[in-house]
């Protein structure tokens, strides 16, 4: 047994466990499928995520530290892994018809998307900077080679190495704030590091460290001005990844965020320009708190996410500006530093996934032989040859924009109002004004789908695995506007674990 772990260890660790396994049973099932039946193998991958959301349900409830405190489990990193494995099963199901016209192997494809999910999963219950830079590391480089996966494409190419050059750079950048961490304070574990940094508020060094953490963070999220990887990441990518990296990769991102900033520098949320923003004494306060830069972050993400897709006209690039936009409007939650804030973040990337994938999954339906389907033009007509497709659509549009009885309504109220409940008034009404530009891009997607029928190319088709992804979207974006509670209940014991309360009383 490995030094510093026991027995129970390895019963909390079940599920990466289960995952890990199965992942390795997929490669072996690889070798013996044949190559015009690879769609077993996306069942095999189903069944691995299933058995892996099944060992989940022994520890739903456990709140403990395992492996000398590198891993936490507790509910807040439950939440995570439950949209971890959505969000994976999803992309599977979006991937068969995909695969088939791209006639790529899938083997290894399914095998990475495992892999990115089990690195989400400890980049969710990591307490310790090892931890989490292992997780980190286990999801980014598995992202790299899907992304560059169709390997007769130049742009999928292209687009693997710029993601791999800019976020090996962006990771130094992250790791060197991180070593001033450990430097200041001789731990990795972050609630050792909240312990020893009490007192040390003004040490430049600290202040230097949280700069280039929240840097280093920044780019993982694509946030401003971090973001220029993303349109031609998710432009380049195979399409199916292009939906994972937009909500798996950013849900793990803001799972390490919360965990580095609420649970290992809680005494530097709020510093001399923020105190006045809330109102408070600022005689004990930073030069500069984790607040102030995000509230920077948010609006500059925002208003800049949203005007840039204004003159996209290619859907993949479009959705990736929007992807920078809504990390504007997670980033409020973060700013807000209460429970209510981290609440209402949790809420709106459950809907986030399901609204963002299904929008994706319509781009997968228009991809044919003789059609790439990734541009506006391409869904002309789309009513006409799939109403269906096209009423899904407009519901994750209006979603995206934030329009009731939609999910994403209430995923915005909740960030809006947890805001201003912090007193952060103008940034919740920077929020709002946001939403209403973004709704520009979002209705003109609608109008070539609804009211111009000059078809391109051949007949969109789908598949049943596709039809089930789009409907189980569909579904949920609804249900989750119209009956809201249970995820609501779920999100604010998931918060409450995180010790969002610490936050709240170094505030005051």
């Amino acid at each position: 047994m490995p030094p510093g772990m026991n027995a129970g260890d390895f019963y909390y660790l079940l599920p990466e466990i289960v995952l890990t396994v199965g992942s390795l049973l997929l490669l072996l099932a690889d070798l013996i499928v044949p190559r015009n039946k690879q769609s077993i193998l996306a069942g095999v991958a189903l069944a691995v995520l299933a058995a892996t959301a099944l060992a989940l349900v022994p520890v739903a409830d456990a709140h403990v530290l395992i492996s000398k405190g590198l891993i936490s489990v507790d509910r807040f990193a439950l939440f995570f892994k439950v949209l971890f494995l959505g969000s994976a099963a999803l992309t599977v199901l979006m991937s068969v018809r995909y695969l088939e016209v791209e006639g790529t192997r899938a083997g290894e494809y399914y095998f990475l998307i495992l892999c990115a999910t089990l690195g989400m999963m400890f980049m969710a219950g990591g307490t310790d900077l090892i931890t989490l830079f292992i997780g980190l590391e286990t999801m980014a480089i598995s992202f790299y080679i899907l992304t560059g996966f169709l390997k007769p494409s130049r742009r999928s190419n292209e687009a693997a190495v710029k993601y791999f050059l800019l976020g090996a750079f962006s990771l130094g950048i992250l790791l060197y704030g991180m070593s001033f961490m450990y430097g200041l304070t001789g731990t990795t574990n972050l609630r050792s590091i909240a312990t020893a940094l009490v007192g040390q508020e003004r040490d430049p060094r600290l202040v230097l460290a949280v700069i280039m953490v929240v840097a280093g963070m920044g780019f993982k999220i694509a946030a401003v001005p971090f973001h220029m990887w993303a349109p031609d990441v998710y432009e380049g990518a195979p399409t199916p990844i292009t939906a994972f990296l937009s909500v798996g990769s950013k849900a793990a991102s803001f799972a390490m965020l919360l965990r580095i900033f609420v649970e290992g520098l809680p005494m530097m949320r709020i510093g001399t320009a923020s105190y006045a923003v809330v109102g408070l004494n600022a005689s004990a306060s930073s030069p500069i708190g984790w607040s102030t830069l995000f509230y920077v972050l948010a609006v500059v993400t925002m208003t800049v996410g949203n005007f840039a897709a204004l003159t996209q006209s290619n859907l993949k690039r479009m959705l990736a500006y929007s992807s920078i936009a809504h990390a504007g409007y997670l980033l409020i939650g973060v700013v807000a530093g209460t429970a209510r804030g981290v609440t209402a973040m949790l809420i709106y990337l459950f809907v986030y996934a399901f609204m963002q994938m299904g929008a994706f999954t319509v781009i997968s339906l228009l991809r044919r032989a003789d059609v790439i389907g990734d541009e506006l033009k391409d869904l002309n007509g789309l009513y006409f040859r799939q109403p269906f497709a096209a009423a899904a659509m407009l519901i994750f549009m209006l979603s995206l924009g934030g329009i009731p009885p939609t999910a994403g309504f209430m995923g915005k109220f909740w960030l809006f109002s947890a805001a201003i409940e912090s007193g952060y008034v103008w940034l919740a009404v920077i929020g709002v004004l946001n939403s209403a530009v973004s709704l520009y891009y979002y209705i003109r997607i609608v109008v070539f789908m609804w009211l111009k029928n000059e078809p391109t190319g051949s007949e969109p088709t789908t598949s049943p695995a596709l039809a089930f992804a789009l409907g189980v979207a569909v579904v949920a974006t609804l249900l989750l506007g119209v009956y809201p509670r249970a995820l609501f209940e779920f999100a604010e014991s998931s918060a409450q674990t995180l010790g969002v309360s610490t936050i709240a009383q170094t505030a005051r």
